[in-house]
């Protein structure tokens, strides 16, 4: 079976990801380490469930084609360079910058996709979030028939009131981060739209750059998985944690400073931040796998044992979120730090239809594997068993209970 080709294209500005690609992008642009790193990266699809995904392939080939034509525009330009923590140099790097096919391989493995990126580690770390999206939407409208507005609207409606039906919601914050995962675009715009006129006081913002621009909202945003993953090429194994975490703080001097703990589990994150002069200079934590609610008693220990007030500090949720779940946490922990959230495919793709719950993350550097192990097995990504067991001796975790999954 095929697929017509959409009469439109998916990505239209190289703005339309999320603002922690672009952050990253210039840290590994200024850190000598990864000037000549090469990455793979690997494409899975954690429910497939028996869907056959290869009639997607090739529209999702010819809009990435369409994809390494589009260039930063320079009103683009001169949005991202008004960011304090966005640096000149930087800016005329994009200015020329372009994705290129030559660096996308993809093709069909029985009813699964085999899509992978490989190439110089500055040249490919941007195709993430684009191809996310693509592969997104158009799962919405060729395997979903595309979105029931009625239901979309009615969905977001009973989200909004969980909110509005709360007393008090003084402290409490949540933004969009479901570009990745959006069922389309367009919904994803009437999504911030509505969210901005009816909850101003507690929704924060989005990490889309492209809709923080064009719809006056804040960006939000740090770092991922791939800023720690990529340090375990350019340094000793067991310091690649702690390698990433200083390499940040030389990129942003304490900017941008909420840290991600779970690329190689929070105990072995809590080991290699006690040191106060980590916990002094990042504003908090970002939490995406694994239990919440020992997550923030941990991080909250964390800092008072290393003398900090938790309440100086930001405790950020983001995994796998729904509005009464952000509610619980926050009631939990609200007066003990500061509290938001970031919350993506149930706000942006809770349309009737089963959304994709699919990732592309790096698989080597150089030839070689590197991993994140995760708060959460079903969520680590690894091709080599022997690597990923060493990777968590090195990080006090049992090898034993660590398993290669897509």
């Amino acid at each position: 079976m095929s697929i017509k080709k959409l009469d439109y294209w998916l990505i239209e500005s190289l703005m339309d990801t999320d603002l922690y690609k672009i952050t990253m992008l210039q840290a590994y642009y200024h850190a000598p380490e990864f000037r000549l790193v090469d990455i793979e990266w690997k494409f899975a699809c954690r429910n497939r469930n028996g869907l056959d995904l290869t009639p997607l392939i090739p529209e999702i080939f010819r809009q990435l084609e369409h994809l390494c034509t589009l260039s930063f525009s320079d009103a683009e330009l001169d949005y991202l360079a008004g960011f304090s923590f966005i640096k000149p140099d930087f800016i005329e790097f994009l200015r020329i910058f372009r994705l290129d096919m030559r660096f996308v391989h993809i093709e069909a493995k029985g009813e699964d996709i085999n899509l992978r990126f490989s190439g110089p580690l500055l040249h490919v770390s941007l195709l993430e979030i684009y191809t996310l999206a693509i592969i997104s939407e158009l799962h919405t409208f060729v395997n979903c028939g595309g979105i029931d507005l009625n239901v979309a609207r009615e969905n977001l409606a009973e989200k909004i009131a969980i909110l509005q039906a709360e007393n008090d919601l003084s402290g409490f914050s949540f933004a969009d981060f479901g570009t990745r995962r959006r069922a389309s675009k367009a919904w994803q715009e009437e999504v911030l739209v509505t969210l901005k006129e009816q909850l101003p006081e507690c929704f924060s913002g989005t990490s889309s750059l492209h809709f923080a621009r064009t719809l006056g909202l804040p960006p939000i945003g740090t770092m991922a998985h791939e800023w720690f993953q990529s340090w375990q090429a350019v340094t000793r194994l067991a310091d690649a944690q702690k390698a990433a975490l200083e390499g940040w703080v030389q990129e942003y001097r304490g900017r941008l400073g909420i840290a991600l703990t779970d690329c190689y589990s929070m105990d072995s994150f809590i080991r290699d931040f006690s040191d106060p002069y980590f916990g002094k200079l990042y504003d908090g934590l970002r939490h995406d796998s694994g239990c919440p609610f020992v997550w923030a008693e941990k991080a909250i220990l964390m800092y008072q044992q290393m003398g900090i007030d938790p309440l100086t500090k930001t405790l950020v949720f983001s995994d796998g979120l729904n509005f009464p779940s952000m509610l619980e946490i926050w009631k939990r922990f609200r007066g003990r730090a500061k509290i938001s959230f970031g919350i993506g495919t149930n706000l942006m793709n809770d349309v009737g239809n089963e959304p994709l719950n699919i990732v592309i993350k790096m698989v080597t550097a150089n030839g070689r594997p590197i991993a994140k192990i995760s708060d959460e097995p079903s969520k680590s990504m690894c091709e080599d068993l022997g690597y990923l067991q060493y990777l968590a001796s090195q990080y006090g975790i049992d090898p034993s209970l660590v398993k290669i999954s897509q």
